[in-house]
């Protein structure tokens, strides 16, 4: 499989780019890798870059993008923060990746047992990860269930997954909201903004 070329690039659709990334999890979950020469890939992007998808995920060791969704070299802009959230800077990192380098989905992709979210549900105060803990705990606060305060907090993985879930949904929202250049771009279906959950179990992602 060779590197996306401007042509490659320019043929490729939203919907196109979300089964690239679906297809290649299949791979992945089935220890089949798409037949590639990275050096060669090495060579075929020296000059330039044409990827598909951007996508926004946690800083996670086991999260992956290029691996999970078994990318190669050229394929895909990788944005990483612990939290899988949004500021000014990587908003304009995305403008930078569909406005002018001409990618075609954004993904934000959240994962199951995640260490920041675990840290949103208990509260975690500890220098500057306190400021990051606090943008992710309005997620906390968005889900509703269970109610009880002792079933709230990071010992729950099932309360954590959810927060998780809620968490990409809120991510999206930023992006629509705070970004006109995103926001016109989808409604004028040049790109969409998608969220998906990675399974640190299974190896599987689900789009949302």
């Amino acid at each position: 499989m060779k590197a996306h070329t401007k042509e490659s690039q320019s043929t490729m659709t939203p919907e196109k780019a979300v089964q690239f990334l679906s297809e290649g999890n299949e791979r992945f979950q089935n220890n089949l890798k798409a037949n590639r020469n990275l050096l060669q890939q090495v060579n075929d992007t020296s000059e330039g870059q044409f990827p598909f998808a951007t996508i926004l995920s946690c800083i996670d060791s086991r999260v992956s993008a290029e691996l999970v969704f078994d990318q190669g070299l050229g394929d895909i802009f990788s944005v990483r923060i612990a939290g899988n959230f949004v500021n000014e800077d990587i908003l304009g990192s995305m403008e930078f990746a569909s406005k002018l380098a001409g990618t075609k989905l954004i993904v934000v992709l959240g994962h199951t047992s995640c260490g920041a979210i675990k840290g949103a549900c208990d509260h975690a105060r500890l220098g500057n990860l306190t400021k990051l803990i606090q943008k992710i705990e309005p997620a906390v606060d968005a889900v509703k269930e269970p109610q009880e305060e002792e079933k709230r907090n990071s010992k729950n993985l099932e309360f954590v997954d959810a927060v998780s879930a809620k968490n990409v949904e809120l991510t999206i929202d930023r992006i629509r909201k705070e970004s006109p250049v995103l926001k016109e771009m989808e409604d004028d279906g040049d790109i969409k903004i998608v969220g998906a959950m990675y399974n640190v179990a299974t190896g599987a992602v689900d789009f949302l």
